[in-house]
């Protein structure tokens, strides 16, 4: 397995992350590209060189590129052609800087396949997923709103193109099911995943605190209340059992270090590779 981190998580400019990441002897970058500097309608064609360039130089590559959309994800069949459009852009980008991986949040999947939100959501999986494996590229739903049952049945539905990126802090945080039991029921989807940690302070429905975010963003909603995320190790992941699981099932793909809050990314980004090196 390799080490990478999301440049966002520097706080910096991505061309600073990137030297950054490089300053740690990881071996990878995943970058945003939905808005900002790296993504599709942003980026020159000098601007793509010179990227290129500072990747090669830093013996970097790209893990995958975040095409989040935020809101809702693809539950809102009015606003999906838009969303479709610009997802196929930041997989032909990735394909351009040579990664296999766009990972992206798709909103809540409803456990009841009858309900309409369903349906819309999977054609927009099911489109983009084509698209992607046109490229040689994966769509990789990050695991957060639902049990690991639950994106399996939807993944199981699609027509190819479409995987997992796995964030077991979500799990613990937010949904409450084990990673490592999440790992063997998605295994044969998993393309990429993070290395976050973190722990659930009050258990409520992952739909509330989703679309509150979606509707409001972290101001709308005291993640206080109901989770925290904690420096990788000081929370309730498992990592080593976490890890494990994944050598049993023979993922060799990355482990993308995130975080998302604290007031000093750099050394928590540093302290995890570390924590992570000893377990792989």
């Amino acid at each position: 397995m390799k080490i990478g981190v999301i440049t966002d998580c520097f706080k910096t400019s991505t061309a600073e992350a990137v030297v950054h990441a490089a300053a740690l002897n990881l071996d990878g970058v995943q970058i945003y590209a939905t808005t900002g500097e790296f993504s599709p309608e942003t980026l020159t064609r000098e601007r793509k060189a010179e990227y290129k360039k500072l990747l090669q130089e830093n013996n970097l590559v790209v893990s995958a590129l975040c095409g989040d959309m935020g809101g809702h994800g693809f539950e809102i069949q009015n606003d999906n052609a838009d969303r479709i459009e610009k997802t196929k852009r930041i997989v032909d980008l990735a394909a351009e800087f040579g990664a296999k991986t766009v990972t992206t949040h798709i909103g809540v999947i409803p456990s009841d396949k009858s309900e309409p939100r369903y349906a819309v959501m999977l054609a927009a999986l099911t489109e983009c997923g084509l698209y992607a494996k046109e490229k040689g590229v994966t769509l990789a739903i990050e695991t957060g709103p639902e049990k690991a049952v639950v994106l399996k049945a939807f993944l199981d539905d699609t027509r190819g193109g479409v995987g997992v990126n796995l964030d077991p802090a979500n799990f613990v945080m937010v949904t409450g099911q084990d990673p490592v039991e999440a790992v063997k029921t998605l295994k044969d989807y998993i393309v990429h995943t993070h290395v976050k940690d973190g722990r659930m302070l009050c258990r409520t429905d992952p739909k509330i605190i989703y679309d509150v975010f979606a509707d409001g963003g972290i101001d709308m909603l005291n993640v206080s209340d109901y989770f925290i995320e904690t420096p990788v190790g000081k929370g309730e992941v498992n990592f080593p059992a976490y890890i494990a699981a994944l050598k049993e099932i023979g993922y060799n793909g990355f482990l993308t270090i995130e975080r998302e809050t604290g007031d000093n990314p750099q050394e928590d980004i540093a302290n995890a590779a570390d924590y992570i090196r000893k377990l792989m």
